[in-house]
């Protein structure tokens, strides 16, 4: 197979193996399927099967429930019973850390197992240890005897697994080898797969998850790599970005990594990791998926076949470009908000991108997510303007305007050329990716832009397979070594926050993760301003603030891209049985006095299982440790043990003081 998927000019699904998961088929072109797991204490079987149903009804394909020990997993027969009682036959899967007696018990059971090679049979007491090959090897042998019975089970009962490799709980033999890389997360699954095959068990799904949306997506890809260089072949894959958080980021992080992953046709079954109820995680699942399911091949459309990859997937290495103004080169990444569709922009309507105008003191303050650029289409501003923003508008309009280091014109493509005048400092130029018939399109008109230093490309599509169309042109730019700074253009048609979320995310984050694109501006159509826009944890009330939620979008992209942060970043499990505490309302506290530590990654998790290993690179963690207790960890250090839970949010700013991480929120601008 040539590169890591069927195609990268068009969506085309990638061929796996098909996995029987009781009375559901996957993988094999089967349509993607959509997940979620429990929160509920495993032994409350009526609460349990209530959330389960919940789930069920809400459009979840399989439920996930913890098994943490063998009592647990005993308890999945009561649950199961009930619910086929009931009349629903959903298949159940059961979650396994640490325990292998309980995987045992639980595959003669329910209809597949998750298990994690991290701490399956490995221990992590996060030590750096030195192993021979033949001590590498001593320690695969011994694997093989503990992971070998749970095989056979599954194999004998028609029960299927995942092996789910988590990139913050990867064991430290595999550390000690790959390091924390998507390497070692790879190498992890596949000792397991191997030792499955060796049994003659085929029936497998794997998953590749990580909080950071970079590393997730080289993991699956890396995967997919190895499984057809080694085997010929590949197993069905689960998609996820573990920890995603909740709310709007919740929903943007993981629409960056399970969408990139989507996009080019990889992935056959999907969960998002909220810190949400988890009947509200289905429909952001499906708004994912539903732009795949019940798509075949779809015609490249123009797009040139692709002869050599010019770029690697599998590890991050941003375009090189030269800097035109504040665009490009080392800088970050620029947000542009479009306001051509406001009637009358006056200095209120930009405290919706980040700016708010005090009349009293004749001053601007200046927000963290505030906007680089805004697009006016035909309007000049009568007032006047921060200091550090600037405005696009039409060629016409920039002709008249009186201060040319403030305006910038945009232009066509074909309208670039033959214009009578230019900015001598910047000027934008938009291409419409092999989806007009411009002369840009068949390379000839690329030469009157080419290394123009006043020149910022924008890149976007009306093609189908717009994410494709404009990778292609990226890769073309590169190929001719042009090295001019490209802004990306996304609108959305979109109906609700949470598709305008995720194809946003999607179609702008897979190309900031490859290391494309120096800033981002989005769009929506006319009726999307018509309504309210609602994400859980905030509402936009007036007409006005779908400018508000799309800024936000924009900043929140390239947060979760890890291109230019803007904010503290919350990796915050999804809960589950296993949760030793309040996971939301805890996760609220600590974002409401937090919020203002930009840079700061603060993980929030509700059990020693998903902490600290899968806290991953977070600076602080906050981790539930016994009923009402709690552990503080700075990075993986454990800090501070058995905290009262009242007062350990309290606790956790003082760690951030005495750690020099803290900043007044009053002092903070």
């Amino acid at each position: 197979m040539q590169f890591y998927s069927e195609s990268l000019t068009h969506y085309q699904r990638l061929k796996t193996r098909e996995v029987r998961i009781g009375n559901l088929l996957l993988g094999n072109g089967h349509p993607i399927r959509v997940q979620t797991m429990t929160t509920t204490d495993t032994m409350d079987t009526q609460a349990t099967v209530a959330q389960s149903i919940r789930c069920i009804e809400a459009g979840a394909e399989l439920v996930r429930i913890t098994a943490p020990s063998i009592r647990e997993a005993e308890n999945l027969l009561h649950i199961k019973n009930e619910l086929r009682r009931l009349g629903y036959d959903t298949p159940l899967v059961a979650d396994i850390h640490f325990t292998p007696n309980a995987a045992e018990v639980a595959a003669r059971i329910v209809e597949k197992v998750r298990v994690n090679p991290g701490n399956y049979v490995d221990k992590k007491k996060f030590e750096q240890l030195e192993y021979t090959d033949a001590e590498y090897a001593e320690e695969i042998e011994r694997i093989r005897e503990r992971f070998t019975p749970l095989v056979r089970i599954c194999r004998e009962h028609g029960t299927a697994m995942r092996i789910g490799t988590n990139h913050g709980s990867l064991s430290d033999r595999i550390m000690s080898r790959y390091g924390d890389t998507a390497n070692g997360m790879v190498e992890s699954a596949m000792e397991f797969l191997r030792i499955a095959r060796s049994e003659s068990y085929h029936n497998i799904i794997l998953s590749m998850k990580s909080s950071n949306p970079q590393v997730m997506v080289q993991a699956y890809r890396l995967l997919i790599r190895n499984m057809f260089e080694e085997f010929g072949e590949c197993y069905p894959l689960h998609l996820g970005v573990t920890e995603a958080g909740d709310g709007e980021d919740g929903r943007i992080k993981s629409a960056i990594g399970i969408g990139t992953l989507l996009e080019d046709g990889i992935g056959d079954t999907i969960r998002v990791s909220l810190t949400e109820d988890p009947e509200f995680e289905i429909p952001v699942c499906n708004d994912l998926v539903k732009r795949y399911n019940g798509i075949t091949r779809t015609a490249g459309l123009q797009v040139p076949a692709i002869e050599k990859l010019i770029y690697s997937p599998f590890e991050y290495k941003r375009r090189e470009t030269y800097a035109v103004d504040t665009i490009g080169g080392k800088q970050v990444p620029v947000v542009v908000a479009d306001l051509s569709k406001m009637e009358k922009i006056t200095a209120r309507e930009l405290q919706s991108v980040g700016y708010t105008y005090d009349a009293g003191t004749d001053k601007w303050t200046i927000a963290e997510a505030a906007a680089d650029f805004i697009f006016t289409g035909h309007q000049l501003l009568d007032f006047g303007l921060p200091g550090t923003l600037k405005v696009i508008v039409y060629p016409a309009t920039w002709s008249q305007a009186a201060d040319p280091e403030k305006y910038f014109p945009l232009f066509d493509a074909a309208g670039f050329a033959p214009a009578p005048e230019k900015s001598s400092l910047l000027n934008f130029v938009m291409l419409d990716c092999y989806s007009d018939e411009t002369s840009v399109n068949d390379y000839t008109g690329l030469d009157t832009l080419a290394n123009d230093p006043s020149v910022v490309i924008c890149l976007s599509s009306t093609n189908r397979n717009a994410l494709q169309s404009v990778r292609r042109m990226m890769m073309e730019l590169q190929l001719r070594d042009i090295k001019n700074p490209v802004l990306l253009l996304t609108d959305s048609g979109g109906q609700t926050p949470d598709e305008h979320l995720i194809h946003f995310a999607t179609e702008t984050g897979a190309l900031l993760l490859d290391g494309m694109g120096d800033g981002i501006c989005l769009g929506y159509n006319r009726q999307a301003q018509m309504d309210n826009i609602q994400v859980k944890g905030r509402t936009y009330l007036a007409v006005q603030n779908i400018y508000q939620f799309t800024n936000n979008t924009a900043f929140s992209i390239l947060q979760a891209t890890r291109t230019r942060i803007s904010k503290t970043e919350y990796i915050s499990c999804p809960s589950c049985g296993r949760t030793l505490f309040d996971l939301q309302e805890t996760t609220g506290k600590i974002r409401a006095v937090t919020h203002h530590l930009k840079g700061l990654k603060i993980a929030i998790m509700g059990c020693i299982v998903n902490g600290p290993g899968e806290m991953a690179d977070a600076d602080f963690g906050y981790v539930g440790s016994g009923p009402g207790k709690i552990t503080l960890y700075k990075g993986k250090e454990v800090v501070k043990r058995n905290v009262n839970s009242e007062v350990a949010v309290d606790e956790l700013i003082n760690l951030l003081k005495e750690n020099g991480a803290w900043v007044d929120a009053l002092n903070h601008v």
